[in-house]
């Protein structure tokens, strides 16, 4: 992993220059799935503010030697750096004349707090400019060869976070998680306008996620997880929605990774259906091949 350059922490830079900030989108994971726009932004990075969900092999390959990184961490139910400092050192460095660039994964706008960002920015009176990555909901339901919308299946997608909010308690009283969404009314609305479902950050939550669309959806829907989407390491699973938490917890899937719900995912079940018998068949062939062998 790259590690700031400590000859060049304690420079000086010229505060007439004009300093600006680029938020970055990394994409899922795969480096090849790094736009040019972005490795050029990266390039031109004076301070690097890096998520953990960024792979270290993008900060290798395309930040300058003399650039400073900064890991500020933000990966789901782990220790991060606040949002408010993170803030602060992208207004602080562009005032001092550096070009910031915030590498996070995905896509900046699509739940990577990139809105607010550019809100902060822009009441500092910093110059702030986005690159879009790719989003890890599109990235994963690639990976099972099926997409998002279908003319027959699909006639729209929603993305929805699956974390749920910290909201203050009352006087003297803890704060408590709700949920962010309503899941009955979303699942009305899917089921209604044949909409697929792709739920991020949702692994935590996942049983009352499941409880909640099962109020609106069928049983049968199908339903998906995929996690550590276009990397190696990638897994996924093509389920029911009845079974989807189940399933999960049975082969001990985690974070990061993708929920996905919606009869577009009818076309990865025939797929896996389909890879099934071709692997039935060959072992059957092998098996009387073997056989046939034995017997001469």
């Amino acid at each position: 992993m790259k590690k700031p350059n400590s000859s060049t922490t304690s420079r000086t830079l010229d505060p007439k220059a004009p300093g600006r900030v680029i938020l970055v989108g990394a994409g899922p994971g795969d480096p090849d799935l790094l736009t040019f726009k972005a490795a050029k932004a990266i390039a031109s990075a004076t301070l690097l503010l890096v998520d953990d969900l960024v792979n270290p092999a993008i900060v290798q390959a395309h930040a300058g030697p003399r650039t400073r990184v900064v890991h500020v961490g933000k990966r789901g139910g782990c220790k991060s750096t606040p949002q408010a400092f993170i803030e602060k050192m992208m207004v602080t460095g562009a005032q001092a004349g550096e070009t910031v660039v915030r590498l996070k994964g995905g896509d900046p706008f699509i739940f990577g707090r990139g809105g607010e960002e550019v809100e902060a920015l822009t009441r500092a009176g910093v110059q702030v400019e986005v690159v879009n990555g790719i989003t890890a909901g599109l990235a994963a339901v690639t990976s099972l060869g099926v997409p998002l919308t279908h003319r027959d299946h699909a006639h729209g997608v929603i993305f929805v976070t699956g974390h749920a909010r910290k909201t203050a308690g009352g006087t003297g009283q803890p704060s408590t998680l709700q949920p962010a969404i309503d899941w009955q009314a979303l699942a009305a609305v899917a089921k209604a306008q044949k909409l697929s479902l792709v739920i991020y950050m949702g692994i935590t939550d996942a049983l009352h996620i499941q409880e909640q669309l099962l109020a609106g959806l069928d049983g049968k829907t199908p339903a998906a997880v995929i996690q550590n989407a276009s990397l190696p390491q990638e897994r996924h699973l093509v389920t029911t929605l009845a079974n989807l938490v189940a399933d999960m917890a049975r082969q001990d899937f985690a974070s990061p990774a993708i929920l996905v719900v919606g009869e577009v995912l009818s076309t990865a079940q025939l797929q896996l259906q389909v890879q099934l018998q071709v692997q039935l068949q060959s072992q059957l062939q092998g098996a009387f091949k073997a056989g046939h062998q034995g017997l001469v």
